[in-house]
Parts: C-alpha cells; sequence; structure tokens
C-alpha cells in the first residue's frame, strides 16, 4: 500500500500501527514505539539515498528458525519450521527510471535495468543476481515491472542461522508482488522464486525451507514430496506457556566462505540416491538404500553414505516431533530435538568444517550450551551448519543464568531470546 511519506509518519508516531506491529514483532502495544521508529528512519534513508518521492510502501520478512529436518529440504523431505520476531524491514518508491534500485544499511547500492534480467554468470554469489532473478521470476508470472527505489534495514544479524539471506529475497518477493502483480502470487509461491533465484542467478543450490518459513510465517510443517505443490501445515504451539524460551546462539563463525561445504551436502545426498536409481533420497526406500549400501560406499564415500543414514532419520524426526507437539508432549519434542542434533554432528557433520582445527566455534557453542543446561532443553547445530548459529530450548527458570554464562563465552549480545511470529512476509 502506497501512502505519501508525511502520512506513514504520522501515523507511525501517532499509534495508528501499534496493533499490528505488536502482533508482529510479539511484544506489548507498550513496547512498539522501537519498532514504529525503525519504519520511520527506512522511510527516512530511501529519500536520503535516492531523493524525495511523493509516496511510499512499507514491508517487512522475517527470519525464520529450523525447528526440525535439518537438510532434509534439499532431498524432498520433511520439515519443521517457524518465522520469528526479527525482520528486514524496506520502505520502496517508484522512481521512473525503469531500474530496481536496492539499498541496504551498510552494504553498496544495487541497480538493476528492468529491461536486461538475463542471469550473468559474473553476478554469481552477489545481491545483483538475487534481485535480477526475483525480477525475472516476477516478469515470466505477468508483473508489469517498473522503476522502483527500495531501502533497507534489518536486525537479522548476517549469517546467523536465522537466515537473513532467504528474509532478504522473500522481502523483494512481496515488494515485487504488491507494486507489480495483478494477481498477487501466495506466500509458497513468493518462496519458490527466492529459491529459484538463489538456485539459478546466485549459484546455490538451496533447499525451499529457509524461503518457506520467512514467507508463510508461524510455526509449519513442510512436506517437500513434490517440490512444486509442497504440502504445508500450521502447527500450533506456544513454548512459552510449556516453559521453553527458544534461543539463537551467535558462534561468532561467519560461513560467507563456505559455500561448497553446503554444496557438497545436497550434492554428495543425490549421489546416493542415484546409485540407487532415484534422484533424491526421498525417491528411494530407506530399504533399497540398505541393499544397496556396498555400492554407495563404493561410489560416493562413506560420508556420503553417513550424510544419508542421517536424512532418512530426520526426515521421520520431523513426522514424531510433529506429532509430540500436537499432543502437548514436550518431553518427547525436546528428546527428538537432542536426536537430531547429535545425528547432524556424528552422521551429516555440519558442525566443523572438513579440516578446521583452531575454529570451531559451532562445536564449543553446543558444548557450552549443553554443560550449562545439565541436562535440561535440548541443543542442536540450526540451519546449514558450519559456522552461524546453535538452537537451544531453554527452560524459563534457567533463561537468565544461561543467557549470562554463553555471553560471557561467546560476547555480549551472542544469545537472542526469540519468539514466534505469527505471520511471514508482510505489507504494512
Amino acid at each position: 500500500m502506497m501512502k505519501p511519506i508525511s502520512v506513514w509518519k504520522q501515523e507511525l508516531a501517532g499509534g495508528t500501527h501499534t496493533a499490528r506491529l505488536a502482533s508482529l514483532y510479539c511484544c506489548s502495544p507498550e513496547q512498539t514505539a522501537a519498532h514504529a521508529a525503525r519504519y520511520a528512519a527506512v522511510l527516512d534513508g530511501l529519500e536520503a539515498t535516492f531523493g524525495a518521492h511523493t509516496e511510499a510502501g512499507l514491508y517487512s520478512a522475517p527470519g525464520r528458525t529450523e525447528i526440525g529436518g535439518n537438510h532434509t529440504d534439499h532431498q524432498h523431505g520433511r520439515v519443521l519450521a517457524g518465522s520469528v520476531n526479527i525482520d528486514m524491514i524496506a520502505a520502496a518508491a517508484p522512481n521512473g527510471l525503469n531500474q530496481l534500485r536496492v539499498q541496504s544499511e551498510g552494504y553498496d547500492l544495487c541497480v538493476i535495468d528492468l529491461g536486461d534480467l538475463a542471469a550473468r554468470k559474473e553476478e554469481e554469489n552477489t545481491t545483483m543476481a538475487l534481485l535480477r532473478g526475483e525480477c525475472e521470476a516476477f516478469k515470466e508470472r505477468g508483473a508489469a515491472l517498473s522503476g522502483l527505489d527500495v531501502y533497507i534495514s534489518s536486525n537479522v544479524p548476517k549469517g546467523s542461522g536465522v537466515s537473513s539471506s532467504a528474509a532478504f529475497e522473500v522481502l523483494i518477493g512481496v515488494i515485487l508482488n504488491d507494486r507489480f502483480m495483478a494477481e498477487k502470487v501466495s506466500p509458497i509461491a513468493i518462496a519458490q522464486i527466492g529459491q529459484w533465484a538463489e538456485n539459478v542467478y546466485f549459484g546455490k543450490p538451496c533447499g525451499l525451507m529457509d524461503q518457506m518459513a520467512s514467507s508463510v510465517g508461524n510455526i509449519i510443517t513442510i512436506d517437500f514430496a513434490d517440490p512444486a505443490h509442497p504440502d504445508v501445515e500450521p502447527v500450533q504451539v506456544d513454548f512459552s506457556q510449556a516453559g521453553l524460551a527458544l534461543c539463537i546462539l551467535d558462534s561468532g563463525a561467519d560461513h560467507a566462505d563456505l559455500t561448497d561445504e553446503y554444496a557438497a551436502i545436497p550434492n554428495e545426498c543425490r549421489a546416493v540416491a542415484a546409485v540407487c536409481g532415484g534422484q533424491v533420497l526421498r525417491d528411494v526406500p530407506f530399504e533399497t538404500f540398505i541393499a544397496n549400501l556396498p555400492a554407495c560406499r563404493k561410489q560416493c564415500g562413506d560420508r556420503a553414505v553417513l550424510r544419508a543414514f542421517h536424512i532418512y532419520a530426520d526426515n521421520q524426526r520431523v513426522a514424531r516431533q510433529v506429532n509430540a507437539l500436537r499432543a502437548g508432549d514436550f518431553e518427547t519434542f525436546l528428546k527428538l530435538v537432542n536426536e537430531s542434533g547429535t545425528s547432524s554432528w556424528e552422521y551429516l557433520q555440519n558442525v566443523i568444517p572438513a579440516g578446521y582445527k583452531e575454529h570451531q566455534e559451532v562445536a564449543v557453542t553446543i558444548a557450552a550450551a549443553k554443560h550449562f543446561l545439565n541436562g535440561a532443553g535440548a541443543v542442536r547445530v540450526h540451519g546449514g551448519g558450519f559456522a552461524g548459529t546453535v538452537q537451544a530450548f531453554v527452560p524459563l527458570e534457567k533463561l537468565d543464568a544461561f543467557k549470562a554464562e554463553m555471553e560471557a563465552i561467546l560476547g555480549a549480545g551472542k544469545c537472542h531470546i526469540l519468539s514466534i511470529r505469527p505471520e511471514g512476509g508482510a505489507v504494512l
């Protein structure tokens, strides 16, 4: 929705959007002033960067937390994930230049010519690639693209495992959908567009879970057996009512140079599936995998085989986690979270990058968190692994001490206490 910038600022300052902000950020109405100020600031940033505009729209896309199914999505498996109450926000306004100009705070200005949306090899692994790919995908769906200026601010930590890249992709998708699609595409389609841009233009063979969790919102379980038409179901749960806090621990390790480590996981799993007559592991019954184990070891190597063992087991764990949550059986749920974490470390091997000795930040973070929880709650590697973050479910009575103990090791502000956000990508 486009409004004059002066109107937006009056509404934000006057409390017009208090109820919406309280819902998006899982806080009381009295705590929304800081969130309103963030939106006022991106309006200021838009005009400071690009000059005066007569009107603008405001948008948000949340980070996500993966709760179950570590690396199962790219094998067409099951996942359990949720959107969280940290996000990327943007102000967007027409510019009349037939260019998409995007300024993210702290980054270089990106300018895309909307008349030239072909993929470029030299743009792989850049923001330009994502922007060009998403514009092309919307154009193919009938978007009447025209010039747009976008100013973005984020409190989703980069490399944090809450998926700043997916939040960015969803945010751009929400903006393009709102501005240029006569018939709006669904949140699922926005997620699929983000994944396509990341796979085809950016050059990273990611699954679809991150974008889906950010775009759809709340806690969802997704079955990717048919990736073109994923089965998405809501899972109603309130962790605070169960006496649990969701914490994301920033290990301090950056995954910027680890694309090859991430790519090896789906590539090795697909290689195992191919030996067994499938394209992905979801195509191959577990019994067929076991029967072909000698051939898989010989052709793909033992690490690939171990990773396949993890995928099969974690895929089943997701269904059991969903059942436990729906039954209110948090003891079983936490046991399964811990089992998933152990499987990721031992079989999937996405805790320590191959050959790393001095730097094993994720491993140390897991070890310290387990020590301080002393058998309570649950701890697991979060998201892609190798760097980034660790997830912990912490009993509320231990939360203050746990946060202080972990930040004494990791640094101030490294323990993020998050809430599940009820809405995904949003137009304010």
